[in-house]
């Protein structure tokens, strides 16, 4: 007859024996339907060194598209400065005028530079 002590050790060894199963499974179902690599923009070209400046050109543009938004977001900003001090008195709606003139010339000069120089790469 088995004792009471000996059942626990027995179904204590079947719950580890479970677990360590199923944590076995696991990373065959996890890994089920991973996309693929994706490839340039330019494509993959036919030696390694031209995929890899394709993945350069893709690497540059994030970083000219990066640029923009930072310029567009320092431009803002600085929008909204000179509108809170039009409230406290220290700026003029002429100041806040020719901050949203040279901020759209700054966003201008920046989208038509980076531009030109995804066409040169």
């Amino acid at each position: 007859m088995l004792s009471l002590k000996r059942l626990f050790t027995l179904g204590l060894r079947a719950k580890t024996q479970a677990v360590l199963t199923i944590a076995a499974l696991i990373p065959a179902i996890s890994q089920a339907a991973l996309p693929s690599a994706q490839a340039p923009s330019r494509g993959e070209g036919s030696t390694w060194l031209e995929t890899l400046k394709n993945y350069g050109y893709d690497g540059f543009m994030l970083i000219a598209l990066a640029l923009c938004a930072f310029c567009l977001i320092v431009v803002a900003s600085h929008g909204i400065g000179v509108y809170h001090e039009i409230h406290t008195g220290k700026k003029t709606w002429k100041d806040l005028g020719a901050t949203v003139v040279v901020g759209v010339i700054l966003i201008g000069l920046v989208i038509f530079i980076v531009t030109k120089a995804s066409g040169i790469m």
